[in-house]
């Protein structure tokens, strides 16, 4: 049976199953997350600090020397900074690492005025760099991280001199062009509600071969996801969530980019990964034929040596 089918059988059992229980499970509301619940979070970190963003107290970890080159890193949807760990450890050698939870993810947990639109995540993410007094950064971004790292590139070029893209949003897919499309019941109960086993069968989709997963990562992924409040965001994220065309926007990319894929990754097609690095102007692409969505938690040492030799040029 091909990996195809199996995640598309899924996401049949999560709309069955939401069917019967969304009534019951359905959250009342959304709650602002108590900044002292997310410091005494296991996942919280002496390097965490909490930088407020317009309103949005975001979570964001920086490590590694403070004088080195500085790389951002932006998670994909539903994760968390902790999406980076193998590569931050590796980088965090020799350049300034900065991490954070987007808008309704992680410990950063809601936005009390739900701006999740990928232009207000955007926004977001230039206000950081701005707080942090940032510019000229790398920027690295999965998936939805990497959808927002290349439009801030694209609006800001003084913010980003080099962009690291992993599997990243760009074009069409499942039927989401200009505008959204309805959220299924049973996608809103996974993320609201799922059990972490929910999770494990999911995310072992996200990979190309299942027992590369860090056993960990599903109970990561599912206490992250129970922040107060983090469920419904994710929920109204994909509520607003549009993928317009992008060719005239990628154009408009001045800095050099790396664009990395997996050959199996069922999130994304790879057939997307030579459009997008046709209509950047300056890409490098690289092919894993064996890897899936989240190819840098799934191989952290190939990725990263490319990355390095990437930074290095």
């Amino acid at each position: 049976m091909s990996r195809t089918v199996i995640a598309l059988l899924v996401l049949a059992a999560l709309i069955l199953i939401g069917a019967g229980v969304w009534m019951s499970t359905r959250p009342a509301g959304q709650t602002a997350t108590d900044a002292a619940a997310r410091l005494d979070s296991p996942y919280w970190r002496d390097a965490d600090q909490l930088v407020d963003i317009d309103g949005v107290m975001a979570r964001v970890r920086s490590e590694g020397p403070a004088d080195a080159p500085v790389i951002v890193m932006v998670h994909g949807f539903s994760y968390s900074l902790e999406s980076w760990d193998a590569w931050a450890a590796d980088l965090s050698r020799d350049y300034r690492v900065i991490r954070m939870d987007l808008p309704g993810h992680g410990l950063t947990g809601p936005d009390p005025q739900q701006r999740y639109s990928v232009p207000e995540t955007v926004n977001f993410l230039g206000g950081l760099l701005d707080e942090l007094g940032l510019d000229h950064v790398t920027l690295a971004g999965n998936s939805l991280g990497g959808l927002v790292s290349w439009r801030l590139a694209a609006e800001r070029p003084d913010l980003v001199s080099r962009l690291v893209l992993v599997a990243p949003g760009a074009y069409s897919i499942n039927g989401v062009t200009d505008q959204p499309v309805a959220v299924p019941m049973g996608v809103s109960f996974y993320l609201t509600s799922a059990p972490e086993a929910m999770i494990a069968a999911a995310s072992a989709g996200l990979f190309g071969d299942a027992s590369r997963m860090d056993p960990a990562l599903p109970g990561r992924v599912h206490a992250l996801m129970q922040t107060p409040g983090v469920g419904q965001a994710l929920v109204e994220r994909l509520e607003v969530f549009t993928l317009p065309d992008p060719t005239a926007d990628l154009a408009r990319v001045e800095a050099p980019a790396l664009v990395l894929w997996g050959g199996r990754d069922v999130m994304i097609p790879v057939e997307q990964a030579g459009r997008i690095a046709d209509d950047l102007p300056q890409a490098e692409l690289i092919i894993y034929d064996d890897l899936g969505h989240i190819l840098h938690e799934e191989d952290p040492a190939r990725t990263v040596a490319d990355v390095r030799a990437f930074l290095a040029q």
